[in-house]
């Protein structure tokens, strides 16, 4: 008596809910199941889940203690049995069937995590534990039940898991190429060359290159977003870090050389600008940030190098430092161009420097005529020629309406023969396609000589253009005379 006392009291008291209920309804139904050759319960109750609920009524409460009341907020035994559906509902079907399934298996205990309910609707997060007890395993009459609450502890999983996704969510569709990496490997090197006594980082990779090529192999690629694949047009992650050695190519060891002094100098967060390529051989201008992750300061075993494309803006600041030193009409350079030229040729010692300034002849004749539309198109012509004519170190600028000049710096008397011979014969080409509308030039030059200056110099060639100038309109004239004596 007393022994049973004891017992009856341990069960009431126990500090976690317990059940005690009779599994023999549920023992018939396995047993009718397996004469009919069901062997896979789990297949079978998931096929159809009134099954599991056929099992779960033949489930007969005995007794439960006084702490199943407390967690279930049920006043007694009756009010809670009477209530079970509101306890076990909704997706309790579902987790029903590996708990039957560990006991069709022939396991005398079982244990599983599911979802209950109280009495007043409140979500209970439960570990589910149960276990035959002894002498009633033919029968499964008696089976002692645990639930315990793991709502705070499930709950904390959840947000868990929520805020992973999220995070993962954020990483996997940002507009923005993400790559995490791990330095570690950079890390220890560069603690090495520390202890070695090296003190000036940039010094010591000015004497051994071979050393930034060694840290960049030892950086560690962990996971790469979908706009990394979408910036360098690779089909797949494996394709993209197969191939980075077509994507980080050129002056890439130039720019991860300085990422590897601003890490020596302590700066774990920095940004440069870089030029990559896609796998397609396009370029990439990127804004590349790097940024060592809180709590990895030590190892740098967590990474993120943030790669923002940037290709359009360079495109755009390409296009107006181009319009800044260019005539959009005629492609040639334009006169501030021209001007800051001429003063960094004069800044500079080299000499000689020749000069050749051109006048277009009858610009002015032919917008008066025939619109501004075909001297336009004279001046794309001539345009074309001196782009055609003048390479690097020598440049072509237009100065005015119609006037032109070309600057050779080093350049003698021979040389700008060579170059006025070159123009002319080009013109002849040129006017072969445009036979209704030749176009002719003055062309005026001048080479620097000792002591002179370049403005100087400037002024000679001009003044030579202007007679040449002077030449044809005189010559015209003289022609339009004969032609009216004739008629």
């Amino acid at each position: 008596m007393n022994s049973a006392f004891n017992e009856a009291q341990v069960f009431e008291l126990a500090p976690v809910a317990m059940w005690i209920e009779d599994f023999s309804g549920v023992k018939r139904l396995f047993d009718r199941w397996r004469s009919e050759g069901v062997d896979d319960i789990r297949a079978w109750l998931k096929q159809d889940v009134s099954r599991v609920a056929q099992c779960s009524g033949a489930i007969r409460v005995v007794r439960v203690n006084r702490k199943t009341l407390e967690l279930f907020e049920a006043d007694h035994q009756d009010d809670l049995v009477a209530n079970l559906d509101l306890v076990f509902r909704d997706e309790m079907l579902v987790t029903h069937i590996e708990e039957l399934a560990q006991l069709f298996d022939g396991n005398r205990e079982f244990s599983s995590n599911a979802v209950n309910y109280t009495l007043t609707g409140r979500r209970l997060d439960i570990q589910l534990r149960g276990s035959i007890l002894p002498g009633h395993e033919e029968k499964m009459d008696r089976l002692l039940l645990t639930t315990e609450d793991v709502t705070e502890r499930e709950t904390a999983r959840r947000r868990e898991e929520e805020q992973r996704r999220y995070a993962e969510g954020i990483f996997e569709h940002s507009p923005v190429s993400l790559w995490v990496e791990d330095f570690s490997g950079i890390k220890k090197l560069l603690d090495g060359v520390r202890e070695r006594g090296i003190t000036d980082f940039r010094v010591f990779t000015d004497v051994h290159p071979e050393f930034v090529c060694q840290c960049m192999s030892e950086i560690r690629v962990l996971a790469v977003n979908n706009a990394t694949l979408d910036l360098f047009r690779a089909p797949d992650r494996h394709s993209l870090l197969q191939n980075q050695q077509e994507i980080f190519r050129d002056d890439m060891e130039k720019h991860f050389r300085e990422q590897l002094v601003e890490l020596w100098n302590g700066n774990l967060v920095h940004s440069r600008e870089v030029l990559n390529y896609a796998l397609d051989g396009t370029e990439r201008h990127v804004l590349l940030q790097l940024a060592v992750f809180p709590g990895h300061e030590d190892d740098w075993s967590l990474v993120q190098v943030s790669l923002t494309d940037i290709t359009a803006r360079k495109k755009a600041e390409a296009y107006l430092e181009y319009l800044g030193k260019h005539d959009v009409l005629t492609r040639l350079h334009n006169r501030a161009f021209y001007t800051e030229e001429l003063n960094r040729l004069e800044r500079k010692p080299l000499r000689p420097v020749a000069a050749i300034i051109i006048d277009l002849n009858g610009l002015k004749e032919t917008n008066d005529s025939l619109g501004h539309e075909a001297g336009d198109s004279m001046l794309r012509r001539l345009g074309e020629v001196l782009n055609e004519a003048v390479v690097a170190p020598n440049c072509a600028a237009r100065i005015g309406g119609d006037e032109f000049a070309i600057l050779m710096p080093g350049a003698d008397w021979v040389a700008v023969a060579t170059m006025t011979e070159n123009i002319e014969k080009l013109l002849k080409i040129n006017n072969k396609f445009y036979s209704s509308a030749p176009i002719s030039v003055a062309i005026g030059a001048g080479v620097s000589e000792e002591g002179e200056s370049i403005e100087a110099v400037i002024r000679r060639a001009d003044l030579l253009m202007y007679a040449r100038k002077q030449e044809y309109y005189d010559a015209k004239r003289k022609a339009g005379l004969g032609n009216l004596s004739a008629a």
